[in-house]
């Protein structure tokens, strides 16, 4: 398994073999008071968030059979946390999760991350630089997905308002598998303010709707920072969102299935944008 770095640690320094995130600051007023502590579960997730220095963990549970066979990862990240592993049988850790959760034998007690406010980050200084809002999308495994694909693809960060928008739940992270620990994630009240903000700074950005004139290909190689802006499915954009994006943009589907679910139109919108240059 490879372990990115954790989202946490971003200040704008190049990473071999992935794009340049940005940077932001720790120590600032964007990072709200700590939830309530939440269950991290399923082998990747639960390795990425026990390899995020920013996360505050407070119990590792594993089966013995998963404690053998994740032996060579477990043990520098645990030594590293100062986290004792707590062996225990696989129904006995079901009992401690949501119903229905897939752990894959490992799982984990932390703290929520902080959430990072925009103005805290800065888009990185070379090279394509993609965000992705989210314009009211509150199924957590549709944003799970699409965090996912951010992480896959390299997006510098990813938008979310404060409302209408999953918080980080064992659901969230076991569908981004991961990812959710190397994305800069930002929540903003106002979604409309938060892309004028970006307009200031230097950002193009374009909404995915299918009545738009021009397919997202036609966005110019040359266009450094873009937003691309996804609606939830089935109600799409808001009226307030497409007024403020500078331009609707839309896939290239067909009749009669010419919309898509939004995590696989965030990936074909990543993949176009950031995939065929890499």
């Amino acid at each position: 398994m490879t372990t990115r770095k954790p989202r946490g640690e971003y200040r704008g320094e190049s990473r071999s073999g992935s794009k340049d995130r940005g940077s932001f600051q720790r120590n600032s007023r964007a990072f709200d008071s700590a939830e309530e502590d939440l269950w991290i579960y399923g082998q990747h997730a639960t390795l990425l968030a026990l390899a995020n220095a920013r996360r505050q963990k407070r119990r590792l549970l594993a089966t013995p059979e998963a404690r053998r066979r994740l032996a060579e990862e477990l043990e520098p990240l645990t030594q590293s946390a100062s986290l004792q592993i707590e062996e225990l049988h696989r129904r006995d850790i079901e009992r401690l999760l949501p119903e229905g959760a897939v752990h894959q034998g490992i799982a984990m007690l932390s703290q929520p991350l902080a959430d990072l406010r925009l103005s805290d980050w800065r888009p990185p200084e070379t090279g394509r630089c993609v965000v992705v809002a989210l314009d009211q999308v509150t199924d957590p495994h549709n944003v799970g997905a699409v965090i996912r694909s951010a992480a896959a693809f390299g997006a510098s960060a990813l938008l979310f308002t404060r409302r209408h928008s999953p918080g980080e739940t064992g659901v969230l992270a076991k569908t981004a598998s991961g990812a959710l620990e190397c994305v800069p994630i930002i929540r903003e009240t106002n979604l409309s303010q938060a892309l004028e903000s970006l307009h200031k700074m230097g950002f193009l950005t374009v909404g995915l709707a299918g009545e738009g004139e021009e397919s997202l290909e036609a966005i110019p190689n040359d266009v450094e920072k873009i937003c691309v802006v996804l609606g939830a499915e089935g109600k799409g954009l808001r009226q307030k969102t497409r007024e403020t994006c500078k331009q609707l943009v839309r896939l290239p589907t067909r009749p009669p299935i010419d919309q898509l679910n939004v995590s696989n139109a965030a990936a074909i919108a990543l993949y176009e944008l950031l995939g065929r240059s890499s």
